[in-house]
């Protein structure tokens, strides 16, 4: 983390909108939806190991957060109710992902429609398969 970078004051999960809620030592606050942080989690399994290796993130509208546990004294670590629970989000990454959050939006609207994903959640696996006897 950079010196004399903004750190967050207060955090807030607010379930029912599923957004969180945070405000930084420099006055900004910010609502980030649950399916912007999910999709646009630090992990590798999201961000991949390098440029061109992304994995975009569909039929996440309606994901939630479990559960956020803090990481060191520099970030924090949420659990999905997808399962994903491997992004550590450090203070810097909030705090761009908070000033960014429009644009990134955008972007991730126009990379589904251009792959032709939806922001809706798919069966689960195995789910349209008739049962077997």
């Amino acid at each position: 983390m950079e010196n004399g970078s903004p750190r967050p004051v207060e955090i807030k999960l607010r379930q029912k909108s599923r957004v969180m809620e945070i405000s930084f030592s420099d006055g900004s606050q910010f609502e980030l939806s649950y399916e912007l942080l999910r999709v646009y989690s630090p992990s590798a399994e999201v961000r991949g190991h390098g440029p061109g290796q992304e994995v975009l993130q569909a039929g996440k509208r309606d994901v939630e957060i479990l559960s956020l546990e803090p990481s060191g004294s520099y970030a924090i670590q949420p659990v999905f109710s997808d399962g994903h629970d491997t992004g550590i989000y450090s203070w810097d990454y909030l705090y761009w992902l908070g000033k960014n959050r429009e644009e990134l939006w955008r972007e991730y609207l126009e990379r589904l429609e251009k792959a032709g994903l939806s922001r809706e959640p798919g069966p689960a696996p195995f789910e349209s398969r008739p049962k077997s006897k």
